[in-house]
């Protein structure tokens, strides 16, 4: 048991965290989280549901139709993130002996394209204020350093401090440009807005960088609002302290700062599970902040996000359905046509839902499958592309088998069994899902109640210049939504197009 000051409880307490919950991750530390046992990578007709041309005509039709019938609908966009990693190889430059880029590096390939770059007449100003130049004019007098550091340090644009939300990702022809924020916003207008013309979007912010979305939003709306004829309701979140996880000593002993006080960590985007939890939606849409494309390349994306909105509608209208008939006793096919459903549709393999068992407790079981919170997920076929997967897993206690996204810190690759599952995966988790919240009777679940505590892992970090380890809990659309009902779809690559470093702008999507 560890020992806490009078201190460390009044700290405790202020960030809403109990002595127990501590002590729990103590023990995870000492501890750790066991892997997750795969039955096999998810693939098309194999944990992926195929959609065919008739079929995606229906969802979208499905989807038009819920919106205009009054679908209560949000977009959830995670946007705390600073951009400091799509600069990784500029920082590295501006801190470090050369220079001149080295040939072929991304600094070099930034210089060699710096005017194809959206924000380059906000880089031109900058360069006029610091050093009465251009950026060609740096250019020319191999001012490497000046111009790099004139793009991510605070005395120029502060590219490297700002949330990645607020750069500028895209140029249109009539001169304007728009941040990632702004096609956010587009993208809501035209997948999203209800009856009304309302669109709903709530972004989870840091409470370092909400000052600045605030006064983004304030300019932004209007325009936006005028451009796509909607109304926008916003909402900003920023991460609970309560999530917050406890950082330890490499000897798994509490790690304090030189002030004796106890050093927490964010619990990693996991944490994210109680800002969606306060979402009052039936339907909500996720997508990371800087998945977004122009208006001329939107198409495909328009279309699928309604296909995975209408998809998730069709199963949730099926799953109503046989919930109502195996409440209705007098239906004999019911649990058959149940189980049916559960296994074809929702991937889901349970002994409890089989022939073999008496028809009460068959259909308690499928009613217990089908009360969950819904989601459907886009997965989009491998090509290089890092990201999660698709894969079949067994629950923690081994009793079914379900769809689940899983990291690859989430399996044993030392066994030869998983790694070569890994090598034979089809599909990865572009994070584009679609999510219905409310039970039957348009009560919201408890979401904190399906995460799969199991399912967090233990990280190398570094304080202060002193080692330490630190947790973080379940993924947002991993562990954290490992109890819900889930449908994988593919979708195409073109619907994928992230920023992940400064020169992915240079793509053909983004240009």
């Amino acid at each position: 048991m560890a020992q806490f000051t009078t201190a460390d409880l009044e700290q405790l307490a202020a960030r809403g965290i109990s002595p127990e919950t501590v002590e729990a991750q103590l023990e995870r530390f000492r501890t750790g989280f066991p892997y997750l046992r795969i039955d096999s990578p998810s693939a098309m007709g194999c944990g992926i549901t195929p959609v065919d041309e008739a079929t995606a005509d229906a969802c979208v039709a499905r989807w038009e139709r819920f919106l205009a019938d009054g679908g209560d609908v949000l977009k959830f966009v995670p946007a705390s993130g600073a951009a400091s990693r799509m600069f990784k190889a500029l920082f590295a430059f501006v801190n470090g002996d050369e220079e001149i880029p080295a040939d072929g590096s991304p600094v070099a390939q930034l210089v060699e394209n710096i005017h194809d770059f959206a924000f380059y007449g906000e880089l031109a100003a900058t360069t006029a204020r610091l050093y009465d130049a251009t950026p060609d004019q740096l250019v020319a007098d191999r001012r490497f350093k000046d111009l790099v550091g004139a793009i991510v340090l605070p005395r120029g644009m502060n590219y490297g401090g700002l949330p990645k939300a607020l750069l500028t990702f895209h140029n249109y022809a009539d001169g304007s440009t728009r941040t990632a924020l702004e096609e956010q916003l587009a993208e809501g207008a035209q997948t999203a807005a209800s009856a009304g013309g309302v669109v709903r979007l709530h972004f989870t912010v840091s409470a370092d960088h909400r000052k600045l979305f605030e006064a983004k939003l304030a300019e932004a709306v209007p325009a936006m609002e005028k451009r796509f004829g909607v109304k926008y309701e916003i909402s900003l979140s920023e991460q609970k302290p309560s999530t917050d996880t406890i950082a330890v000593t490499p000897d798994n002993e509490l790690f304090r700062d030189s002030n004796d006080r106890l050093v927490f960590r964010p619990g990693g985007h996991g944490a994210l599970i109680e800002n969606l939890n306060d979402i009052d939606s039936a339907v909500v849409f996720i997508k990371n902040i800087d998945n977004v494309v122009g208006d001329e390349h939107r198409a495909d994306t328009l279309r699928y996000k309604k296909l995975i909105g209408g998809l998730l509608m069709l199963v949730r209208d099926r799953m109503a359905d046989l919930a109502g008939r195996l409440a209705d006793l007098s239906d004999t096919s019911a649990a058959d046509d149940a189980a049916d459903f559960a296994e074809k549709i929702l991937c889901t393999r349970s002994p409890l839902i089989g022939a073999d068992i008496a028809d009460a407790e068959r259909r308690a079981a499928l009613l217990a499958i089908f009360d969950r919170p819904l989601r459907v997920c886009g997965m989009v076929r491998n090509e290089g592309e890092p990201g999660g997967g698709p894969y079949n897993a067994y629950a923690s206690d081994g009793s079914s088998i379900a769809p689940q996204i899983l990291e690859s810190t989430q399996i044993d690759l030392s066994k030869p069994e998983n790694a070569e599952m890994m090598k034979k995966a089809t599909h990865f988790n572009p994070v584009d899902l679609v999510c219905y919240l409310r039970r039957a009777d348009g009560s919201a679940y408890h979401l904190p109640d399906y995460v799969d505590a199991d399912t967090g892992f233990i990280s190398s970090k570094s304080f202060d210049g002193r080692d330490l380890r630190a947790l973080e809990l379940p993924g947002l659309w991993n562990g954290a939504m490992s109890r819900w009902n889930t449908v994988f779809v593919e979708v195409p690559a073109s619907t994928f197009n992230p920023v992940k470093t400064v020169n992915d702008l240079l793509r053909p999507a983004h240009q």
